[in-house]
């Protein structure tokens, strides 16, 4: 038996555990995904972007028949970061749970908004020509599967028609097989778990919201961008919208393919200025990065929705955005993260959370997602007093 030296060591939570883990470790497995899971960076740029500092703003939001403040809000749903901008402006800013303004925390599916956003950026330089080219036509590998008959456009408002279920209790959903095969780093395992799902209905005919797709979506703008998403990221939106810290994307396997869908890492800020772009109609440093009319096309209801059926309480899904019932735009992932990004106040709302999962749920007692966009509602009468 080889023996060792008894060096102090970290341990952290396994890789594929990471959509179940109980309370105690969310923090700490949110705040260093990047040592978890193999990573690629997103360079930032030369000139940081000032946000400057407008006066601080005080909510209160109504739930349960009671008024709460901004302190009930951090701890009833274990918030980690908040971040509210008005006009460009820093209104409000809180860490907690260990959060810091340097830590890259993790974006679970908020960066499936911003992987979208990419083919924007693809558009604008010619290397797609159409939303409605085919998934199979830019990625030989999927050939002779379901995807021949999807679209980018499908991908983009998740109606690929593919079978996939997104249910994070069961292990034997795609979305856990998906995420076994990131957390044993398999090079191309998860395009052979897209390949081998059958289609349940046409593309095109109905919202089902897939993971799967989106991890699709960002290998395509590799594929047409003929260079690592990270890169595409980092020339084309971190540099021109000037990024404060480097980000990063998670990949599938060590060097591999970054995942385009979940589990990327970006500092608060950083998640506010990205709203700020796409308030700015996708313009930044004096140029337009993104083709006129994409937000609007983006932020508009592809699909309607049951604001019941699912976790926002969203009532339309656009390109890859939740789409609120007042018309904001909002990206959301997994255990609270949220960007909300409200073009008719010029508002972004940056919600970074570690929302108990089931089991742990029952003994909270609350509906997160109710006490979530009651206190954006008192952010945005706050703003207006």
């Amino acid at each position: 038996m080889t023996s060792h030296l008894a060096e102090p060591a970290r341990h952290l939570p396994a890789g594929e555990d990471f959509l179940l883990l109980p309370p105690t470790q969310q923090p700490v497995a949110y705040a260093n995904v990047d040592a978890i899971f193999a990573t690629r960076a997103i360079l930032r740029g030369d000139r940081p972007r000032t946000l400057p500092r407008g006066p601080e703003i005080v909510p209160i939001y109504r739930i349960g028949g009671r008024d709460h403040g901004l302190a009930d809000y951090l701890n009833r749903t274990q918030v980690a970061g908040l971040l509210v901008l008005r006009d460009g402006a820093i209104r409000l800013e809180r860490y907690a749970l260990g959060l810091t303004e340097t830590t890259r925390w993790t974006t679970m599916s908020t960066v499936k908004s911003l992987t979208a956003t990419l083919v924007g950026v693809a558009l604008a330089e010619g290397r797609i020509g159409s939303m409605d080219e085919t998934v199979s036509a830019h990625l030989p590998a999927l050939r002779g599967s379901a995807y021949d008959a999807v679209t980018i456009r499908h991908l983009l408002t998740m109606s690929s028609g593919v079978r996939w279920s997104e249910d994070y209790t069961d292990r034997a959903s795609e979305v856990n097989r998906y995420s076994k095969s990131l957390g044993d780093k398999v090079p191309g395992g998860v395009l052979a778990l897209m390949r081998s799902l059958p289609a349940e209905a046409s593309p095109g005919s109905r919202f089902a919201y897939c993971t799967g797709d989106t991890y699709v979506l960002g290998c395509l703008v590799s594929a047409a961008m003929r260079e690592d998403l990270a890169t595409t990221m980092s020339r084309a939106i971190w540099g021109p919208a000037g990024m404060e810290f480097d980000a990063f994307y998670t990949l599938e396997s060590d060097g591999g393919q970054e995942i385009g869908g979940s589990r990327a890492g970006v500092a608060l800020r950083d998640l506010g200025r990205f709203g700020q772009f796409i308030l700015e109609d996708g313009v930044a440093g004096g140029r337009r990065i993104l083709p006129e009319g994409w937000v609007a096309e983006a932020g508009r209801r592809h699909f309607a929705l049951d604001p019941a059926g699912n976790s926002y309480g969203a009532d339309g899904y656009g390109y890859s955005w939740w789409i609120d019932p007042a018309g904001a735009m909002v990206a959301v992932g997994f255990a609270g993260q949220s960007i909300f990004i409200d073009r008719a106040t010029q508002t972004v709302i940056v919600t970074l959370s570690c929302w108990p999962q089931p089991p742990f749920t029952a003994a909270h007692g609350i509906d997160f997602g109710a006490e979530r966009r009651a206190f954006q509602a008192g952010v945005l009468a706050a703003l207006v007093r």
